[in-house]
């Protein structure tokens, strides 16, 4: 087993709940981990795991100055791995991957692979091109009278072409309620997806997936969302590991298709009009539920020095099933809103093998302070999905 050692490891967004188990596994493996924060109350600034802590400019509300950052720091330290943890950071990395590459190795796409992946209007293309299970999704619209005059049925769903966290999801009844809404909201056509709208009486899924050098894929841990907040469409708030071999091949055909290398999340959701896991989009990084791939026995860690190095990736395809990821807080507030809190299954008083997403008992700092940043960021990522 290669021996990575000393190796210095740079992770960008410290708030992002993702980056915990990351640093704890490239601890692990011996590495030295920085992380790059937005503030005091990150959950990577206040972790005992971390080695390195850099308070700087780390936004998507001021992307130049996050690049320039970024630029500044590998520029200036030696750095021999770059991991983002969320789609702003993984997209920094891959359109500018010419130039860091010069001083750290980038764990991100090269941007024309990229750019593929975060787009969910080309993510259905390629699926729809290949026979991969994923919703009609109307291509080539420039106006509304393309979508008017289309075949789709409604409802459909209109959703922007990138995005996170169900914001700017629309799900529309008639052909009047959707020329209303684009009138009144000034929408613009070209930065939107229209798609055909999948019952949520099932479940909805993620894949973490990790695909080598050689297109060969080395991880497939499958999860279902069984609660997300919003109650009517958000971030899911209990992970279970599943088994699942169809959604496997489906999302190996996608990201193989599209040349994609390392790590990546594929979201589906269950159709009951015909039994498939339909796929709705990818997330081109690391999940944000990635805990629960470690805790099932998984380290996806270890597998990006391992690609980054240009060693043979481990193969860790077998994964620990009934493995429980909880979100805390917010399943709090889905109890809270839901009318399903008596009737949910797994009941949402159960901790049968279940995890926090942020809590660990030798390092609980982290998830006092993403429950403070929670709080103060609520009203605000709330009103992002209004």
């Amino acid at each position: 087993m290669a021996d990575y050692s000393g190796t210095r490891v740079l992770i960008i967004e410290g708030y992002a709940r993702q980056c915990l188990p990351l640093i704890r596994a490239f601890k692990k493996a011996d590495c030295f981990v920085s992380v790059l924060c937005n503030s005091k109350l990150d959950a990577a600034y206040v972790s005992r795991y971390t080695d390195e802590r850099i308070l700087g400019v780390c936004d998507r509300e001021r992307e130049n100055e996050t690049v320039e950052q970024i630029r500044a720091l590998l520029k200036t330290r030696k750095y021999d791995v770059v991991v983002p943890c969320v789609d702003f950071s993984a997209s920094i990395l891959s359109r500018n991957k010419k130039e860091f590459s010069q001083y750290a190795k980038i764990a991100s796409n090269d941007w024309n692979v990229y750019r593929i992946a975060a787009d969910k209007q080309a993510t259905m293309s390629v699926c729809m091109e290949n026979d991969i299970p994923a919703p009609k999704t109307l291509t080539d619209v420039e106006t509304v009278s393309d979508i008017l005059n289309s075949d789709i049925n409604y409802p459909i769903v209109m959703k922007p072409k990138t995005g996170y966290g169900a914001i700017g999801f629309k799900k529309i009844n008639d052909k009047d309620e959707l020329e209303n809404l684009l009138r009144e909201n000034g929408k613009k056509i070209s930065q939107y997806v229209f798609q055909e709208y999948i019952p949520q009486t099932l479940l909805q899924y993620e894949c973490a997936m990790f695909i080598d050098n050689n297109n060969e894929m080395k991880t497939a841990t499958v999860f279902s969302k069984n609660r997300w907040f919003p109650v009517e469409g958000g971030s899911s708030t209990l992970n279970i590991t599943v088994d699942r071999p169809d959604i496997v091949e489906s999302c190996k055909a996608l990201l193989q298709k599209i040349n994609w290398r390392g790590a990546a999340d594929i979201d589906l959701i269950d159709d009951p009009r015909d039994g498939k896991a339909k796929i709705m989009e990818i997330n081109p990084r690391v999940s944000g539920s990635v805990k629960i791939v470690f805790e099932s026995g998984v380290d996806q860690a270890r597998q990006m020095l391992e690609l980054l190095s240009g060693d043979e990736v481990s193969l860790q395809t077998a994964y620990k099933k009934d493995q429980r990821l909880r979100c805390t807080q917010t399943d709090v507030l889905w109890f809270l809103k839901s009318s399903d809190r008596f009737r949910a299954k797994p009941s949402w008083f159960s901790i049968k093998n279940t995890k926090d997403h942020t809590f660990y008992i030798d390092d609980p700092l982290p998830w006092l302070a993403f429950s403070v940043s929670g709080l103060l960021k609520f009203k605000q990522e709330m009103g992002k999905r209004q």
